[in-house]
């Protein structure tokens, strides 16, 4: 049934596309008839607007993977660093949240650990909407942030890392087999502002899948069965996004060379001093404004990353900027 909806969706989308198109050109041809220049420009303006409702529709049909259209979870961690890579987190866990009130998706914060003096250590998401996963899915990687730190009294210029893991929400359709001696489960004490109750009691579960190594956390309620329950679809969902990832490297193996994820491997340099500029180092693509990038304006980089991921392979690397 939801493939059935997105289906309709999507065809219907066409189809009013089409029918706009119609009317503007018919605004166009009657402006044109009658010398009314004002009449004219709405149509031109109108067809423009068309334009480019059509490119993101047509990058949205290249969300066509097998988890696509799941939720997803968006997992940041601060790199070496101390604090100036703990506040470098929390910019890029804002960033990910602003994207998704762009685009009317839900966000829950489910785990944060808080840095010593600002900023964060980690942090994980949950964002709901059609194709979350689909639209997020080329952000994991390492992110390199250039400027000059509001932490150093000597004003100098710093480069901070953090990595940004994305994997999707498993639903009920796939089964995902866990043997629970594989597992340890440990609980803690959530961090963070949240009262009384929070302070004393071990209400945080964390998750170590022993055979792969993946860790999961989960501390956004106060029922720690409740976090329990959510730790362990979180570490179905990271078991299954490795098996995507597997498949993905045997029907492509070079290409999955060339786009490994590695610390010191960054996906994308944000520069904001000496000069301001966002970079790509998969696809090339910049921006001369790194607020709006970290108010949320990620859709360039995301659609230039689908478009090269699922139509061009991996793709040339890009010169990184200093």
């Amino acid at each position: 049934m939801r493939e059935r909806t997105s289906l309709e969706d999507q065809i219907a989308a066409i189809k009013r596309l089409e029918q706009e198109l119609d009317d503007a050109i018919t605004l166009i041809e009657l402006g044109d008839a009658e010398g009314d220049e004002a009449t004219i420009k709405e149509g031109e303006e109108t067809i423009r607007g068309l334009q480019a409702e059509a490119a993101r529709l047509q990058v949205e049909t290249l969300l066509s993977g097998e988890a696509d259209g799941n939720d997803t979870y968006v997992e940041v961690h601060s790199g070496a660093g101390g604090t100036e890579s703990q506040d470098w987190a929390s910019m890029l866990q804002r960033m990910y949240a602003r994207w998704a009130e762009r685009r009317k998706y839900k966000v829950e914060l489910l785990e944060i650990t808080d840095g010593e003096e600002a900023g964060i250590k980690s942090a994980t998401l949950l964002i709901k909407g059609h194709n979350a996963y689909g639209w997020l899915k080329t952000e994991s990687g390492v992110h390199r942030l250039v400027r000059i730190s509001p932490y150093d009294s000597n004003a100098r210029r710093h480069t901070s890392f953090a990595s940004v893991w994305v994997y999707p929400v498993v639903d009920d359709r796939i089964d995902i087999e866990i043997k629970e001696s594989d597992c340890r489960i440990d609980t803690f004490r959530s961090s963070g502002a949240g009262g009384q109750h929070v302070n004393t009691t071990d209400s945080a579960v964390r998750i170590t899948h022993i055979p792969s190594g993946i860790v999961v956390a989960c501390q956004q309620e106060r029922s720690q069965h409740k976090n329990r329950a959510t730790a362990w679809n979180m570490l179905r969902a990271r078991l299954y996004e490795a098996e995507l990832k597997k498949r993905e490297e045997k029907a492509n193996a070079e290409a999955a060379a060339k786009t490994d994820i590695g610390w010191g491997h960054q996906i994308r340099s944000y520069v904001l001093q000496p000069y301001q500029l966002v970079k790509d180092l998969r696809t090339g693509a910049q921006s001369t404004s790194p607020q709006d990038v970290l108010d949320g304006d990620l859709d360039p980089f995301i659609e230039a990353s689908l478009a090269q991921r699922i139509n061009g392979g991996a793709g040339e690397a890009v010169e990184d900027i200093d």
